[in-house]
């Protein structure tokens, strides 16, 4: 059974969350530069989540040293969201990562399946609830539902990170997601100044 640590403003320093540790993030909406960062979720993968609800003032040194550790490997789903929220609200530089989505595109190319509950579905055959996606994550207390939301989306990313490992080696493309996953505070840093919606790379 899931156990859930809910901490209101900042991780207790005696949490150890280990080396790689599966981290998310809740917001007001999907604008970095807008919406204000809210709730940062965390599992080690043994079976328990921490849910820190953060406040206006972002006062969480305990919070960003962890996940401004270079010790310490990031699993994100879709993790340009996710460092670009925490450059912007928590002024920190969230490194080394590891995002599945990305991973998920590179090994997963039978499908264009790529979003968290299809990709915990089949590689773990866990069903996710995601009524709670759109809610008020900026609430004073945050209710069950929320909580049980926010865990389900990282408790099964150490094993989705395994699987999709083994299927990045088996196409020889570990090191493409790699270079992709090195790149990322770069791209979050690009949409925090405006280039969102630009392709850099293209040839227009």
């Amino acid at each position: 059974m899931t156990k859930i640590h809910y901490h209101r403003g900042d991780l207790p320093k005696t949490v150890d969350l280990g080396s790689i540790v599966a981290v998310d993030t809740e917001a007001m909406g999907l604008n970095p530069v807008r919406d204000a960062l809210c709730v940062v979720q965390l599992s080690a993968g043994d079976g328990q989540a921490h849910i820190v609800q953060l406040f206006r003032d972002y006062d969480c040194p305990n919070l960003k040293r962890l996940l401004g550790d270079p010790d310490v490997l990031k699993i994100f789903h879709f993790a340009r969201f996710d460092i670009a929220m925490m450059k912007k609200w928590l002024e920190i530089d969230c490194a080394p990562v590891w995002c599945t989505k990305i991973a998920s595109k590179l090994a997963r190319t039978y499908t264009d399946r790529h979003g968290l509950k299809d990709v915990t579905r089949e590689l773990v055959g866990a069903d996710m609830n995601k009524a709670q996606q759109s809610s008020d994550w900026g609430a004073e207390t945050l209710t069950d539902a929320q909580l049980n939301y926010a865990a389900g989306d990282v408790l099964h990313l150490h094993r989705i990170r395994l699987a999709l490992l083994a299927m990045l080696e088996r196409e020889g493309r570990q090191a493409l997601a790699d270079a992709c996953f090195d790149f990322l505070p770069t791209r979050a840093q690009l949409d925090l100044d405006g280039w969102d919606n630009t392709d850099i790379f293209s040839h227009t």
